[in-house]
């Protein structure tokens, strides 16, 4: 006589919430999301160096009595930053890894960022733009150096600020509207900042649209132009570089977008069709 032996499963949901509460669990947990006292440094230099492009761009539009170039650079560059945060982002997002020389770390983090994007907001401030101020500190500070001209300073104050801070706005698209600082809430709804359901937009599928996460201004042109497809499609063909697996929190092997695949010649079957 055999004995069969009774094997109880659990129900599979019960097993990826288990499983997504323990996730959920480590990444709260996790040491990397604090902020340590060399990011600080460096979110204090990254401020420090725009601080001194404004004085300096209103310094000089005082002295010489000119205001309208000053501002109107400094709207310039407002508006610009945003179209460079999407850029970067889409560049991101889509190519490269953790391996990647210099934008290794920032790669895994934003890719990583689709998996668990309401981290971001447990993430801590100096933590979550210390990257980008370094890298505004060491652009900047030359330009200081170098050149006195207003104009130029209203511009490059206003962008690298922008572009420093973009992911500080990046984490209050993210956040619950009761849990903002309402004057946060209040440019988000005017359009100031980029808003929490536009971004939210980007991650739900094909995640390949709005990118821009200053203002998201620019984010219904580019997307409606197609322009990151047509980028896509240029990398593809003349570069050989597809995007890989990208931002796809369940990905199943190399992703490649239908834009890219519609494009790509098909093997011609009729020989083997001939009887």
């Amino acid at each position: 006589m055999t004995t069969k032996s009774l094997v109880i499963h659990p129900p599979p949901t019960l097993v990826t919430a288990a499983n997504t509460a323990l996730s959920n669990r480590i990444v709260l947990n996790d040491p990397t999301l604090e902020s340590t006292w060399s990011h600080r440094v460096w979110v204090a230099s990254g401020c420090t160096t725009v601080i001194i492009s404004l004085a300096k761009s209103i310094s000089g539009a005082a002295d010489s009595h000119m205001w309208l170039e000053p501002i109107f650079s400094g709207l310039v560059g407002y508006i610009l930053a945003d179209l460079g945060s999407g850029v970067y982002h889409w560049g991101i997002d889509n190519y490269g890894g953790a391996e990647t020389p210099m934008f290794g770390s920032q790669i895994a983090a934003f890719q990583g960022h689709h998996q668990w994007p309401w981290t971001i907001t447990r993430r801590q401030f100096a933590n979550n733009i210390h990257a980008l101020a370094r890298a505004i500190t060491f652009t900047v500070l030359p330009i200081e150096l170098i050149f006195n001209d207003p104009v130029l300073h209203g511009f490059v104050g206003v962008y690298s600020g922008c572009i420093m801070f973009s992911q500080q706005f990046h984490a209050w698209a993210h956040g619950t509207k009761s849990k903002l600082p309402p004057l946060v809430v209040a440019l988000q709804e005017a359009g100031i900042l980029v808003s929490r359901s536009q971004h939210a937009a980007h991650h739900r599928p094909p995640y390949n649209n709005n990118y821009c996460i200053v203002s998201g201004v620019w984010n219904a042109f580019l997307d409606k132009q197609k322009v990151f497809e047509a980028l896509e499609m240029i990398l593809f063909f003349k570069l050989g570089l597809d995007p890989g697996p990208g931002v796809n929190p369940t990905p199943t092997g190399p992703k490649i977008p239908k834009h890219l695949q519609t494009a790509i010649p098909q093997n011609n079957n009729d020989d083997n069709k001939r009887a």
